[in-house]
């Protein structure tokens, strides 16, 4: 068969792949128009069949390039990203000028972590057209997860010249001037978007938040109260469709709170926040269904009023709960020095609780006092280094609990944990379920330890230490001191929290403070060797969740 007779034997069947590709567009839009990821999926990956048949060079590149893209499209709506990223790829291989491909293509890498990569794809967009407005305000997302917040801030100020109404922008860059520390121009910022639209429920959190940074209680206690009203839940959507499970997260803008952003993050599972205050009431049905109950309020001095309403909103929902409140309300400080002494190669500092307004002269605390100087000092339900001191004396001692009358103290027996060489070490695990799971050291030349106020991102011998204990926590901590740990867990009873302790040099385990508060994050460019123990906690706490809402 010569060329000419071959090339009008294979016409009619590239019209009819085309024709087919064409007609199966239609059908996948309309699929996906319903919610239907899956049929419509299987639709335009049928017109690419279509295609492979006939041979793609004999297919119109146009429409084949239009199938790739919608197949990426509907690969998104199912958070199906990896998918989506090479259905984008295929099309503009085939026709590089869509603009809202290399977008979409943008938009996968950043669902997917790569922020740069994402900005890139953004800027490419723009190439070809500069005023593309979704490449632009993801552009703005982009730069902000990558916290280059000037050049966000710079962005939006252009965005917002040309659009002025519209809120979403005044909202980001309220959040941006809050990253850069202008607090009075978020508030402006926040204030601009509420103006335009005053059912922003986002902007009165976040107004809720700053004003509560300020101390400013009662204009906090507003805006978190209209919020509420607005939008009482906070949806936070699982990087899968459909979603393994629902989960509702409780949280308390007074109280402290599990830090839950990394471990909320790509999850299976829905998540929706209910933010209690102390007067909340709470229209069960309108929470809907769920299959689990994840309580993040996590201190019991500062959640005192609002753990009780947890507890009876997690009594009548009837679901699985990870951190019953009821648990919650029994870890104070006083309360786990309390039922933890007696367990073997565990040493426990005594601690005596001063209430509001007592008599804390020196003559007073003599008498009080049931172990000797030095003694720490901190207010009730406060975390980290401020306002922790340790202290030699009882005049010292009144003098700085007499500062603050109008709160509890804990005064605690202070045992001293120096290594033998000189340096001091603190470590954190974190239990998950029966796990218990290194999380870092801190290692110092000052009692009061924090990961992050050490100087061990410039000692690599410090780093060392701390990645060999990460790989092989079994290595530092005896046999004897793991039993010391499993006690703790149990008589502790919580799903999740977190211990930081250190051994004393008999090789005892001298416990610092047992609470569900502790961060855990992987924002840890300084020590990337942090990644694999901070990733195990995570898919301990995935699993963790997966089982108790029954989808293991």
């Amino acid at each position: 068969m010569n060329r000419e007779a071959s090339a009008a034997t294979a016409l009619p069947a590239a019209e009819q792949a085309t024709s087919d590709m064409e007609r199966q567009i239609l059908i996948g839009q309309q699929y996906l128009a319903e919610g239907r990821i899956g049929p419509a999926i299987a639709a335009y990956q049928s017109g690419l069949d279509s295609a492979a048949t006939a041979g793609t060079n004999q297919v119109a590149t146009e429409v084949l390039a239009e199938l790739h893209a919608k197949l990426g499209n509907a690969y998104m709506v199912g958070r199906q990203f990896g998918s989506a990223t090479e259905a984008y790829k295929s099309a503009l291989r085939l026709k590089p000028t869509l603009t809202a491909c290399w977008c979409n293509l943008g938009n996968a890498q950043l669902e997917m972590g790569n922020v740069q990569a994402a900005i890139t794809l953004y800027v490419e967009a723009l190439k070809l057209d500069p005023a593309h407005w979704p490449s632009l305000t993801n552009l703005v997302h982009a730069l902000m997860a990558a916290k280059q917040f000037e050049m966000a801030k710079g962005l939006l100020a252009d965005l917002i010249a040309a659009r002025p109404r519209d809120g979403k922008l005044h909202h980001q860059l309220g959040k941006v001037s809050f990253e850069l520390h202008d607090i009075d121009g978020a508030l402006a910022h926040f204030q601009a978007a509420l103006e335009i639209n005053p059912r922003d429920a986002e902007s009165l959190y976040w107004t809720g938040a700053i004003r509560q940074k300020m101390d400013d209680n009662e204009a906090a206690q507003a805006a978190y109260a209209a919020a509420a009203r607005i939008q009482p839940l906070i949806r936070r959507t699982a990087a899968k469709s459909p979603a393994d499970f629902r989960v509702l997260a409780l949280y308390a803008p007074f109280a402290g709170n599990t830090p839950a952003e990394y471990l909320f993050s790509s999850a299976a599972h829905d998540t929706d926040t209910l933010s209690l205050l102390d007067d909340s009431e709470i229209d069960v049905a309108s929470l809907g269904e769920v299959q689990l109950v994840v309580n993040l309020i996590s201190d019991a001095d500062q959640g005192g009023t609002v753990l009780p309403l947890a507890a009876r909103l997690v009594a009548t929902l009837g679901k699985p709960v990870i951190n019953d409140p009821a648990k919650i309300q029994h870890t104070t400080r006083d309360a786990v020095a309390d039922f933890l002494p007696g367990i073997p190669c565990c040493r426990i500092p005594r601690i005596l609780r001063l209430a509001a307004q007592a008599d804390v002269s020196a003559a007073a605390l003599a008498k009080m006092l049931p172990f000797s100087f030095p003694v720490l000092a901190r207010p009730a339900g406060t975390h980290g280094g401020d306002d922790f001191e340790r202290i030699t004396d009882l005049e010292e001692l009144a003098s700085v609990l007499v500062q603050r009358p109008d709160s509890d103290h804990y005064v605690i027996e202070y045992i001293d944990y120096a290594s033998a060489d000189g340096h001091f070490r603190k470590y954190r695990f974190i239990f998950v379920g029966d796990q218990v799971l290194p999380y870092h050291l801190a290692i110092g030349k000052d009692w009061k330890l924090h990961h992050d106020n050490t100087d061990m991102a410039g000692h690599v011998w410090m780093r060392e230490e701390e990645a060999a204990f990460l790989n092989q926590p079994g290595a530092v901590f005896s046999a004897d001191n793991y039993c010391a740990l499993a006690a703790i867990r149990e008589r502790i009873g919580l799903d999740y929290f977190g211990i930081d302790c250190a051994l004393d040099r008999d090789g005892n385990i001298v416990v610092f403070e047992v609470n569900a508060s502790m961060l855990v994050h992987n924002d840890n460019p300084d020590f990337p060797y942090k990644a694999p123990a901070v990733h195990a906690i995570k898919q301990a706490f995935d699993k963790m969740l997966r089982d108790r809402a029954g989808c293991a």
